[in-house]
């Protein structure tokens, strides 16, 4: 199936009234025609219309047979038509802007047919290298159309059956393989249209958009209206809902078989890897590390493959770009290898891609593409990366290992190389620690910028070594051509501890409430807002008692975290070097605010359905008096900041800092991943950190209250009795913690002389975290919304419970 003849020109196919309208269409000029046929290129013919251009292609895939496209149509090249016969559109095939369009290196005059030199084709506009820099050009577009056609077996195998609305103009037929149904509709015309389609018999079944993934309104008894723009066209899905919010998807243990006839290393270098990317939505949408689940994925391509060994069937670094379809690409690292199927037959398979039927010459049978980051061939490659500075080259880039003289890494061989061990729990990248010596760190997501967590690993490395954090030893990156290099690893020295201070909190705070619920009713009052509490005194005798020597670690925390601001702070490298708060940035930190306190009101509309009663009427009042958070920020615009912005962790909590021996060691300096890398390499004001550490300290109380209550283990209290506790132990910690950072940090410069002024940054950024982690919590676990909610109210100081 094809859009013009390619070979002979010819319109024989077609009656004479026919062939004479369609010169009259499209070959108004005799030397247009040749014989009986029209020797122009599809983008003359159409006038370079981009519409009309991809409404016709998107028929041409759409229509029973196989798809035929001659040279030149996928970027839209022109022709010439003063040349004689069907050399007008046999001109050279437009590579690049370069020397005869890239196609010879021979003088110009030298080729047997020229160039297109025509100013609305000019090889130098209308080129291959050009439109594979835009992804909004017709080539990026045409790979779409073609990657989405693979996806669906209806195109090409199942049968078609036309529809007849009233609308001529429109053009509307259903493929159907199986269960598979693809609606297809075309605006023929180049005016607006609408279009009302009989589906009566898909009663219940939601159209969806294929190219967004974007899900229609369910089809019901009455005919189906549809609105098309000027030669639009659009394929829907036809499928039935799953548990009444989203499309039914393929189970997640369903994985799919590929047929290869070459090697692994073959198959993943050679055009044959696009089966294997047909499967890769499926797959990152399953794992706890992608981040773009909510946006959808589209398509997924591997833009780079990289042997890391030379061992047959070694383990492979890739990286996937991902389509999504709310939102901009997104690039992954995924580590691939393959194995016996029964390898994974006792870890319950979570990281199977896909399963392999071997059928080449050198050997045959079945495998299984893993997620390699567990493979100790793929961990001893890394690591020797690291060590040994090495690089290695990839199909469009590199890969290279550095390290520090903090490093001390052994001469030995690879043999010798500490066992690695892959750490649970994750949320965004892959951790392995390899004996007790060092802790590498694989990015998942990755940008091009070097990342924070390197920058700032290396200047506390060599310009504070007296801080608490780990040494950085070495990283990789990645660098493709002239672009910048892409931080895909991070490797620091091994630190014993016992824990984060995530789980120490919570082990203290079970033994709090223990003795909370043996006692009567709580002696202290009511929460403090963060600015409130600068003018506190200390706690008394009997809540010092209670809560015990955690206070002493939060004062202890408190110091290492101003600490840690001091040394970030010091301008021993010019990188590093305070710089002024300017009212433009605090412009532009209310507008965030307000933006993010926006985003997070409509989310919680129509949420009160999967919360607790209560929570559902505190979220509700929350709603009803936005301006309870509107003043807190407009205090926040009104002030004048007379603090510096420093390089500072820039994701801070408890989780990200070590309990060990005693003490506290501050880590992972990647700053919030949902952040792009541009903003976690800025320069930030330091209360930022202490704001986070605050909630962290609310969060860790109120979270070890809400498991106590289901667990039981309360003594017989209810939620409500030992809320008081909650509070009284979150507030004290939280001002000690405070109470110290102020103490230790002094006069430096990222710390406001005035506390008024300190108390309007406090109070702003705490409520801005709480709003943060009021839209997680939404979205994530709707039991734990209380949380940020009861923050919001520590902070604005009204009970959300009796009403505002």
């Amino acid at each position: 199936l094809f859009l013009r003849n390619h070979d002979e020109l010819t319109l024989e196919m077609v009656s004479a009234e026919e062939r004479d309208y369609m010169f009259r269409a499209y070959a108004q000029e005799a030397r247009m025609r040749v014989n009986l046929g029209i020797r122009r290129r599809l983008a003359p013919l159409l006038g370079n219309n981009r519409r009309s251009i991809e409404l016709v292609n998107g028929l041409l895939f759409s229509l029973p047979g196989a798809p035929v496209i001659y040279y030149g149509d996928e970027i839209g090249m022109g022709d010439n038509i003063y040349l004689g016969d069907r050399d007008g559109v046999r001109t050279r095939m437009q590579w690049s802007g370069d020397l005869n369009a890239g196609f010879s290196t021979a003088d110009t005059p030298r080729l047997i047919l020229p160039v297109i030199i025509d100013h609305e084709y000019h090889y130098q506009t209308i080129n291959v290298a050009a439109q594979n820099r835009n992804r909004h050009s017709l080539l990026w577009w045409m790979r779409r159309l073609i990657a989405l056609r693979k996806q669906h077996k209806a195109f090409g195998s199942g049968s078609i059956e036309f529809l007849n609305p009233e609308n001529p103009r429109v053009l509307v037929f259903i493929r159907a393989w199986r269960d598979e149904r693809i609606l297809v509709v075309a605006n023929l015309s180049r005016f607006v249209q609408y279009v009302e389609i009989d589906l009566s018999r898909f009663k219940g079944m939601t159209p969806v958009e294929l190219f967004g993934r974007t899900s229609f309104p369910p089809i019901g008894e009455r005919p189906y209206l549809l609105t098309l723009g000027p030669h639009m066209f659009d394929w829907f899905s036809l499928e039935t809902l799953d548990d009444g919010r989203a499309p039914a998807t393929r189970a997640a243990a369903v994985r799919p078989t590929i047929e290869i006839g070459e090697s692994w290393e073959r198959f993943l270098l050679g055009e044959e890897r696009e089966k294997l990317e047909r499967a890769l939505p499926q797959f990152l949408s399953e794992r706890r590390w992608f981040r773009g689940k909510a946006s959808g994925v589209k398509a997924a391509r591997l833009v780079e493959a990289l042997p890391l060994t030379d061992e047959a069937n070694g383990p492979f670094f890739t990286l996937v770009e991902t389509e999504l379809t709310n939102g901009e690409p997104e690039t992954y690292v995924l580590p691939l290898g393959i194995a016996e199927p029964g390898r994974f037959e006792n870890d319950g398979a979570p990281a199977i891609v896909a399963e392999l039927d071997i059928r080449g010459r050198n050997g045959a049978g079945r495998k299984v593409v893993f997620d390699a980051a567990a493979d100790p061939a793929f961990a001893r490659a890394l690591y020797d990366l690291v060590r040994r500075r090495r690089r290695m080259r990839g199909r469009l880039g590199e890969i290279s290992g550095l390290h520090t003289t903090a490093g001390q890494f052994s001469a030995g061989s690879i043999e010798e190389i500490p066992p690695a061990r892959l750490l649970k729990g994750e949320q965004s990248n892959t951790s392995l620690a390899f004996g007790e010596d060092f802790l590498l760190k694989l990015y998942r997501k990755v940008e091009s910028g070097i990342s924070p967590e390197v920058e700032i690993g290396r200047f506390l490395t060599e310009h504070a070594v007296s801080f608490h954090t780990p040494p950085l030893a070495g990283w990789i990156e990645y660098r493709a051509g002239r672009d910048e290099p892409r931080t895909v690893a991070v490797m620091h020295r091994y630190m014993a501890n016992q824990g984060d201070a995530w789980e120490y909190s919570r082990h203290e705070l079970e033994r709090y409430f223990e003795r909370a619920a043996a006692r009567g009713p709580c002696p202290g009052g009511p929460g403090r807002a963060p600015g409130e509490m600068l003018e506190v005194a200390a706690p008394d005798a009997d809540v010092s008692r209670m809560i015990g020597a955690y206070l002493d670690a939060a004062r202890l925390l408190g110091r290492r975290v101003a600490e840690m601001h001091l040394a970030l702070a010091s301008g021993a490298d010019e990188a590093f070097a305070p710089e002024s708060y300017s009212p433009f940035w605090q412009r532009s930190e209310y507008q965030s605010m307000r933006n993010l306190a926006g985003l997070a009101y409509r989310l919680a509309h129509g949420q009160g359905k999967n919360l607790p009663d209560e929570t559902a009427r505190r979220l509700e009042r929350l709603r009803a008096h936005p301006e309870l958070i509107a003043a807190r920020f407009d205090a926040f615009l009104k002030q004048r900041v007379s603090v510096a912005r420093i390089r500072s962790h820039g994701d801070l909590h408890l989780g990200q800092v070590l309990y060990t021996r005693g003490d506290f060691m501050i880590i992972d300096f990647e700053g919030e991943p949902a952040r792009s890398l541009s903003e976690r390499r800025r320069k930030r004001l330091a209360i930022r950190d202490v704001a986070g550490m605050l909630r962290s300290f609310h969060y860790a109380a109120w979270g070890a209250l809400i498991e106590g209550t289901r667990a039981g283990t309360l003594g017989g209290r209810d939620f409500a009795t030992m809320e008081p506790w909650a509070s009284l132990w979150s507030t004290w910690t939280s001002w000690a913690f405070l109470k110290s950072y102020l103490e230790r940090a002094g006069d430096a410069p990222f710390v406001p002389a005035d506390r008024g002024e300190l108390r309007v940054l406090l109070d702003a950024f705490v409520l801005e975290k709480a709003i943060y982690e009021l839209g997680y919590e939404l979205n994530n676990r709707p039991d734990w919304v209380a949380i940020p909610l009861r923050g919001i109210e520590w902070i604005v100081g009204v009970d959300l419970n009796d009403g505002a």
